[in-house]
Parts: C-alpha cells; structure tokens; sequence
C-alpha cells in the first residue's frame, strides 16, 4: 500500500483570479493535468520543476488546502477528498516556517497540540523530545526573531514533528536561506528523516536540493510529471528532452542528426584524443571562450558538419591537459554508450541509433 497517492488529479484555477494573484489573464488554467505519482512508505519523494510548473498546487492538494477538480488523493490507502487537512494524517512546513512571533520556541512547537486538548504535560513531553532530536532544547524559550533561519527551519520540523504524521509535507523550506546555510540544512533534513522515517513529499526548483535529497525525484513540467526515478536515473537517462535539459548543470547538450536529436552530457564530450578508440561521435568543436570552475573547465563552442550548427558546453575536469584556445577548432568525442537519442518532433526519448568513429 502507498503512503501517499493520487490518481487522474486535475486542478484548474480560473483566469480572472489568477490575474488578480499576479499571474497572466485567461479562461482556466490547468495546474494539474491528469497527475498519476505515489509516495512509499518511509520514502523521501521529490517534487522538482520550474515556477509554474504544479509542484506547490500538488502538494497542497495531497494537504488539503486545495480542492482536486478531478481524480482522487489517497493517504494510506484511503480516500481523503473532501477531508480536511487536520485529519489526513499529514503535516507541512511551509517556506516561510510559519512561526507566531510573539510565542516562544516551546510554544510555537505545542500549539498544534493545545489545539487538539492534550494535556499540558504529555505535549510538553513530546516537545522536548522532538527538540531533543532536532537539538534545538537550548532554545525553547527563545522567540523566533532571536534565531537564525535554520534554527527556524529545525522548530517548524519539531512542530510538524509532534504531530506524529503519517506523511511530512515540506515546501521549499530552504529557499529562504543563504547558499551556506542551505548546504547545511539539507543535510540536516536527510538525516532527520533518515531518524524518523517518516513519508516525506518535498517540493523544491533547485535541483542540487532534489539530487541531495530525494530517495526519487518527480519531475514536472506545466503541470505533468514528465518522469518518475531516482537522481541517477532521471540525470542519466532522461525520459526526453525537457528533462534533460532541465537536469544538470550545465544541462545536456542536444545535437540533430539524421533526423534524431542525439543528447549527451557536458562531461562526456572530451577532445577526441581523450575519448577511447570504439564507438563514438566525433564533431568538430569551434572554442568560442572558457570559464574556470573549481576543478573543472567549462569550454563553450559550436559544433558544425554534424547536421545544424548547434551550441554547446563541454565540462573538462583538471586531469585533461589538451591546451585550447579560444577560436581554434578542435575534434571532441562522446563514447556511443554516453549518448541518448530522442525523437526530434516529440522530444521523447528513442531507441539507439548506431553511430561510427565519425558522423
């Protein structure tokens, strides 16, 4: 039995109010468009897309803010349309941690069971051993203004905690703090729900947070999951070309051939006398200019004589020495079992297509 699920799930907004929020005029729009995704149980699902894309929508429809204009929610098998978000056994952590500023850290951490009527000291009880796991007891009767943002993060997880949820619902907790910090949280956030292991759907556009974090990773895009799979299987074999374009950095470079679209990721593209004798593709490269990343060389050129002009960005790491100069052109290599071929009108990915020692 899944821990989470939804099927067929549709959700349409009207235009007019949409407009009013900030976004474009229309008729409907269709945030969600026949979402079929399960959570299992214990597993940290993903939800990863750009702005727009449905992930927010989704996760408050599975929470039950939002009402499905179609298809069903099911949280541990059951049907919970119609419920509201206190009973579906879940809890959620919003990006801006929701914090009541003028409570303490323990009270902020209990209110959820003062609501409920427990006792005061069984829900004192369960705070402190929620904090004492997310180590933040130092600071219960501290306010929220007196913390840094991620010691905001860990007393919204403490209160979500205490809830005891069957399924924990994060979105984009970490977007509000700095690059460093951010580093630091997602590996608190891992290991937390490695302790827990508690169901988590957890929604984010930044791909180092899916990657870092997802057990599996659910890929959207304009309000459709596009594919399902774990950092390794949606990274190195994308379902088409929106996602491998969307995934990595730098993202996949797509070249046209023979009427195929033939993608391959920056770091396999290497100067041919790198590439090992075999199957390969070998194109002419035109070095435009270079950047200088940590250990790696980001080349940036054209690519010619193989179908269209196409531009596109090799990742060098330090070990390979081949001198290059902007302006020159040089023969790059990709191993024929690096390369993925999609369909050129639908972007879908194909079956390989043999490829020689030259194009």
């Amino acid at each position: 039995m899944h821990a989470v699920e939804v099927k067929g799930l549709v959700k349409t907004f009207d235009g007019q109010l949409r407009a009013r929020r900030g976004r474009s005029r229309g008729a409907v729009v269709r945030a969600l468009d026949g979402v079929d995704l399960a959570a299992e149980p214990g597993e940290y699902l993903v939800l990863l897309g750009p702005s727009g894309c449905g992930k927010t929508t989704l996760l408050r429809t599975i929470a039950g803010l939002e009402q499905p204009t179609e298809g069903e929610v099911l949280i541990g098998g059951d049907v919970v349309n119609g419920l509201p978000p206190r009973v579906r056994q879940i809890a959620m952590v919003f990006q801006s941690y929701a914090l009541y500023p003028h409570k303490t850290v323990m009270d902020n951490i209990v209110f959820p069971l003062r609501a409920e009527g427990m006792a005061r000291d069984e829900r004192e009880r369960k705070a402190r051993w929620a904090a004492d796991l997310l180590d933040i007891e130092p600071l219960l009767r501290r306010k929220p203004r007196q913390l840094s943002g991620g010691e905001r993060q860990r007393v919204a997880l403490a209160r979500a905690l205490v809830r005891d949820p069957a399924v924990f619902l994060l979105d984009e907790p970490l977007s509000n703090l700095d690059a460093k910090m951010r580093a630091t949280a997602r590996d608190e956030l891992k290991r937390f729900q490695e302790r827990v292991g508690t169901t988590t759907v957890y929604v984010t556009h930044d791909q180092a947070e899916a990657m870092g974090l997802g057990d599996r990773i659910a890929v959207l895009e304009r309000g459709r999951v596009r594919q399902v799979g774990t950092p390794q299987e949606v990274y190195d074999d994308p379902a088409d070309t929106f996602v491998a374009t969307f995934i990595g950095s730098p993202p996949m470079n797509l070249v046209r051939r023979d009427g195929v679209l033939v993608g391959f990721r920056p770091e396999h593209l290497l100067p041919a006398e790198d590439v090992a004798s075999g199957p390969r593709l070998v194109m002419p490269l035109a070095v435009e200019r270079m950047e200088y990343l940590s250990g790696d060389r980001h080349v940036y050129g054209t690519v010619t004589g193989i179908g269209e002009e196409t531009r596109m960005i090799a990742r060098l790491p330090a070990t390979v020495a081949t001198p290059l100069a902007a302006g020159e052109v040089r023969e790059f290599a990709v191993p024929a079992d690096r390369l993925r071929f999609f369909d050129a009108a639908g972007g879908t990915r194909t079956a390989p297509v043999p490829v020689g020692e030259t194009p």
